[in-house]
């Protein structure tokens, strides 16, 4: 095995495992502090994607709106953003996402920024994958302290889309939709099912197909630490220098 393709940062592989699950044409929308997800719609457009209408917060290349406009949140209302990015301090089985406190919301241990529209995001795109860059038992929790965005809502509620994915640097969870919950579809180059288990707060489905992500390949990671690199250095030059790793 080449050097380049041994070698690699657990947030490349993380926008790499996402740059798969992006489809030609479609509407994508990145929050503002989402450089996982930029890298890998970024690395999807240079791939399989080339079509895809990618909006990234932050951006000039990648934001075709007047700047400090809501126009993504608007686009997303009118049924028309097909995949967007979401995550959270924590995460629970049943889907829900807490971008709000640690602890009793009166008197909390943390108090975090907020959803920014996430609520909002998470029924209106038709899809929504979660990453985190932590995978523990503190992070994947059976309930989070606070809702700010529900996995799971009454049949009564309209709802577009909702979960599908969440990206982690040690595992790929599938959402069940009958079930609704979380089901371990795939574990990392040196995790384990046994590991991801251990680290997940909640008693995690376990897919009778569970497999092996396939590592990067050696043209997924050049284009990454190459053109991507160049564009993510416009967008977080800090995580472009310290998470990508030079060609």
């Amino acid at each position: 095995m080449t050097e380049i393709l041994s070698n690699y940062t657990p947030e490349e592989l993380m926008a790499v495992v996402i740059s798969r699950e992006i489809r030609d044409f479609e509407t994508i929308g990145v929050g503002a502090a989402s450089p996982i997800p930029a890298a890998g719609c970024i690395l999807a457009e240079q791939m399989q994607a080339p079509h895809a209408t990618i909006i990234i917060l932050g951006s000039k290349e990648y934001y075709p709106f007047p700047s400090g406009t809501s126009a993504l949140h608007f686009l997303a209302q009118r049924g028309e953003m097909d995949l967007f990015f979401l995550s959270g301090i924590q995460i629970d089985r049943q889907g829900n996402i807490n971008l709000h406190v640690i602890g009793d919301y009166q008197a909390p241990q943390v108090r975090l920024p907020g959803a920014y529209g996430s609520a909002m995001l998470y029924y209106m795109a038709h899809r929504v994958i979660l990453f985190r860059t932590e995978h523990t038992r503190r992070t994947f929790v059976e309930k989070v302290d606070f809702v700010t965005a529900a996995g799971v809502t009454p049949k009564s509620v309209y709802r577009e889309g909702g979960p599908t994915l969440v990206v982690t640097p040690k595992a790929l969870m599938a959402w069940d939709q009958q079930g609704k919950e979380w089901v371990l579809q795939a574990v990392t180059p040196g995790s384990s099912v046994e590991e991801v288990k251990e680290n997940t707060g909640f008693n995690l489905k376990i897919s009778k197909s569970v497999r092996m992500t396939p590592r990067p390949t050696e043209r997924e990671l050049l284009l990454l630490r190459t053109v991507v690199r160049e564009k993510l250095e416009r967008i977080y030059p800090d995580f472009a220098e310290k998470k990508i790793l030079p060609r």
